[in-house]
């Protein structure tokens, strides 16, 4: 893996390919220390935008893409899903990594990241190993008026935040999330919920792999559903290629 441009301090280093050139070139801003929280997606695509291929993100991916996805979750706080990404990938809890073991303890941080759902419908198989197995328990973010049987059991195997009526209120739930001392945020969407994230002016930085496929079909893009406003400008920070994939991140450029 090389570095192609390094448009800033924060990715000029010798060997990308190397966890801790990896954990520096992505570490969050110094400003998450001081309990403001910095929202950064991640999402790989084919060249034509589409967010999938055979229905699932896994067919766009490749082996430093899942390098790439491993570092981002061993530095963030928790993780921030859809429950329609959840049901589609399989998603399973995150895992303690022992080449970031001591940074974490260093930064006050769990051995592995929360795995945060965002639920409309709590249609949710709580057996999973996402629930069951779990090194931190997995929280569940649902509107105040969901189905009150569904909160219920959720509740016996998860932690609930409830925000928002007929939808979830995410600007309340990154304020809840942050409240938890959880300032090192990820989402890997899925589109819908990103689209929202963005909407709403919550993401602070994008993280996008470019797979060197062509895929056409009537896929979705990484943002799906919802309109914004106003485009945001983002600006590059930095971007490697390996074997045909570009590892992009853009930060949201100050107002």
């Amino acid at each position: 893996m090389r570095q192609l441009i390094r448009p800033s301090h924060s990715a000029d280093h010798a060997d990308p390919a190397a966890l801790e050139a990896l954990a520096d070139t992505y570490a969050y801003p110094e400003q998450v220390a001081a309990g403001r929280p910095w929202l950064r997606a991640n999402m790989v695509g084919s060249l034509d935008g589409a967010a999938k291929l055979s229905g699932l993100s896994e067919g766009l991916s490749g082996d430093a893409d899942k390098r790439i996805f491993g570092v981002l979750r061993a530095l963030a706080d928790v993780v921030l899903v859809g429950a329609e990404t959840v049901r589609a990938e399989g998603y399973r809890p995150a895992r303690a990594r022992a080449d970031f073991a001591a940074a974490r303890a260093a930064a006050g941080q769990a051995p592995a990241p929360v795995i945060a759902i965002v639920s409309r419908s709590l249609v949710l198989d709580l057996d999973a190993p996402l629930f069951t197995e779990a090194l931190v328990r997995t929280v569940v973010i649902a509107p105040e008026d969901a189905p009150a049987a569904a909160l219920t059991a959720v509740r016996k195997v998860a932690d609930v935040i409830t925000t928002g009526r007929g939808g979830v209120d995410l600007t309340a739930a990154q304020a809840e999330l942050t409240a938890r001392g959880w300032t090192r945020q990820l989402t890997e969407g899925g589109p819908r919920l990103l689209a929202q994230l963005a909407a709403d002016g919550l993401l602070d930085e994008l993280c996008l792999s470019l797979a060197p496929l062509l895929t056409a079909g009537d896929a979705p893009r990484i943002m799906h559903g919802v309109e914004m406003a106003d485009a945001q400008r983002m600006r590059l920070v930095s971007l490697i290629e390996q074997k045909g994939f570009l590892f992009t991140r853009y930060c949201r450029t100050p107002e």
